[in-house]
């Protein structure tokens, strides 16, 4: 039997120092039926020159701005000839099975369209990254298993709400028929939005185990800012308004609040993720992140409920499917505020 054409796209933000690891991994693969494509966002490290120079089998796209994740990834997308289309970040090495485990699974499970990996850290590699994703009710996301020690817990294929955008396997059928990542939202959130509009069209998302990924966490985007905060919290916003039921919309706005009670506390307090921010950045700056997030979500909300139309109409689950993938794959207040 014919092996199906995996398309790999690796998009590049001034990553030269990444690449060089990532390729390699990529070239080293077992399987061998890929297209490798590498879209570079105007990048002045020399990354694009090093590609050029080292790996001819390789498509080098460059746009000539920071186009952000989404549409730089759309842009691969949109030339790729794959059955199945990969999506990898700069900043990881892959386990030289890992396109064949993907394979494999997706082959043999025609419904799913999605497949999330065992990401685990590249500096330590028992350290769980992500195993698919979890969802908070207003609309975050975090890495299932993230900061766990990898004893096998999570070592069976099972069903998981989405994958993580870091290292994801997609079924060019379901892109082609829910479309490409929002590229509204530059950068975070995107790979929740096109999981979700997969799952509400009615495609499973399955975890593949031995797909093992390691990954450098924020190493091209950096760790906590204002910017990233804005866009988080922007996008988040947008992805509730564009996929949630209308009681689900509803009732995140407490969840919303209970997060940034938690988050508060934590601050004062020196422990989780809104510490980190807070210890660089004054608390106004912290509150004018949110208002100009907010205003900006709103300012975008016309064009956001014409893509929720057109999501329902795709729509092929029934509300209390999606109550239950909420329960299923929920993370809890404590967790989020601690790992936003």
């Amino acid at each position: 039997m014919t092996e199906p054409l995996v398309s790999i796209i690796i998009l590049n933000w001034n990553g030269l120092e990444h690449l060089k690891t990532c390729l390699p991994s990529v070239i080293g693969q077992t399987y061998k039926t890929i297209e490798i494509i590498v879209v570079d966002n105007a990048s002045t490290d020399g990354s694009s020159e090093y590609v050029r120079q080292n790996y001819d089998a390789v498509k080098l796209v460059c746009n000539s701005t920071n186009v952000g994740f989404s549409k730089g990834n759309n842009v691969g997308i949109q030339i790729a000839s794959g059955k199945y289309i990969a999506v990898l970040n700069n900043d990881t090495e892959l386990d030289q099975n890992w396109v064949s485990a993907l394979v494999e699974v997706a082959e043999e499970h025609s419904d799913a369209g999605m497949f999330a990996c065992k990401i685990l850290s590249y500096y330590d590699r028992n350290l769980i990254d992500c195993v698919g994703h979890l969802i908070y009710p207003d609309g975050l996301s975090r890495g299932r298993g993230r900061g766990e020690i990898d004893e096998g817990q999570y070592n069976l294929i099972d069903e998981v709400a989405f994958p993580s955008g870091c290292a994801a396997l997609y079924r060019k059928e379901m892109l082609e028929q829910i479309g490409l990542f929002d590229e509204r939202f530059f950068i975070y959130v995107e790979d929740s939005d096109l999981g979700m509009r997969g799952r509400l069209a009615g495609w499973k998302c399955l975890y593949v185990p031995n797909a093992i990924v390691y990954h450098k966490y924020s190493a091209t985007m950096g760790g906590y800012s204002p910017q990233k905060a804005f866009l988080i919290e922007r996008n988040r916003l947008w992805f509730v308004v564009k996929n949630f039921p209308l009681t689900m919309i509803m009732f995140s706005f407490y969840h919303t609040f209970l997060r940034y009670l938690f988050q508060t506390y934590d601050a004062l307090f020196g422990s989780g993720a809104s510490s980190k921010l807070m210890s660089n950045e004054s608390k106004w700056t912290v509150i004018s992140v949110l208002f100009k997030a907010y205003w900006s979500a709103l300012s975008g909300m016309p064009e956001m409920l014409r893509k929720r139309r057109e999501i329902r109409k795709q729509k092929r689950v029934t509300n209390g499917e999606i109550s239950r993938w909420y329960r299923d794959y929920r993370i809890g207040v404590r967790e989020i505020a601690l790992k936003a």
